[in-house]
């Protein structure tokens, strides 16, 4: 991995764990919060999304625009189920199980669609990350707690996170379609697909707006931001370096949660997300 790449990975990273931060802070936003803060994002990267059709002028035809859509309805699913393990458990559970499980089955995929084959030491991170995975989740009494729900969730997410990677890297490496607008493109069709639900229930999207504002822009604004700049290095990087370095996010969002949400046992958790992190690591090198 060239250090331009890895640079692009580790600021994505600190926007990442950053809006899922602000995210969590809003709790049980479901479908609502994520049709607002993508409507906003859309308003907000249209701009640039329209300098970059001009200036580029790249070629868009029936199966970039599949591309754009199945994207879309991708990251529906993942910010669906994201949101609501953050309703129901704690960030530095959902988020790390989330960024760790999605690398890992990223990884798998890579190896059986575009023939990668991982080395002695790829393979000792894949086992470091199923460790993590295992710590992090053993937690006792996690049932009770509520958590249980959000390892289920966090999971899941993980699921929708390999299969956008794996997705959206033939977008903007095979197919050609420039990271910013296929960010913008994925982040329209996700909210036009949330649409009729947000006009059902507006006064409850008004009211989220009133309240969350600084966290609905912070969202509109980091999210795209992130995944714009991972995009831009899946362009000239393989899939299995990128999908495992970004999750060094996982050790961001684990110390935001047991420190600035005061989430309980951070000793255990931090250690299991340090395991993921140590992982992934192994995996990017491999």
């Amino acid at each position: 991995m060239t250090f331009f790449a890895l640079a692009l990975v580790l600021a994505a990273a600190v926007f990442h764990a950053t809006w899922n931060l602000l995210a969590k802070r809003v709790g049980d936003g479901g479908p609502v919060f994520v049709w607002l803060f993508g409507f906003c994002s859309v308003l907000i990267y249209a701009p640039l999304a329209v300098v970059v059709v001009f200036v580029v002028g790249p070629h868009l035809g029936p199966v970039q625009f599949l591309f754009m859509f199945g994207s879309g309805v991708l990251h529906l699913g993942y910010f669906v189920l994201l949101q609501r393990g953050y309703a129901v458990g704690d960030l530095s559970v959902v988020y790390p199980l989330a960024r760790g499980t999605g690398p890992l089955l990223a990884t798998a995929a890579a190896i059986v669609l575009f023939g990668e084959r991982p080395s002695f030491l790829a393979l000792v991170g894949i086992g470091l990350i199923t460790v993590g995975v295992f710590v992090l989740t053993s937690e006792s009494g996690s049932l009770r707690s509520g958590l249980g729900a959000g390892v289920v969730y966090g999971l899941l997410t993980g699921v929708f996170i390999a299969a956008y990677t794996i997705w959206d890297k033939q977008a903007v490496s095979a197919l050609l379609i420039p990271p910013l607008l296929q960010s913008w493109a994925t982040t329209l069709v996700t909210t036009l697909l949330l649409t009729p639900l947000a006009v059902g229930r507006r006064k409850e999207a008004l009211a989220l707006w009133h309240v969350h504002r600084p966290e609905v822009l912070g969202v509109a604004i980091l999210s795209p931001l992130s995944y714009i700049l991972v995009l831009t290095a899946l362009v000239f990087t393989p899939v299995s370096y990128i999908a495992p370095a970004r999750e060094i996010s996982i050790l961001i969002g684990a110390a935001m949660g047991t420190r600035l949400l005061s989430e309980g046992d951070s000793t255990r958790r931090m250690i299991a997300a340090g395991a993921m992190v140590a992982g992934i690591i192994s995996l990017a090198l491999g």
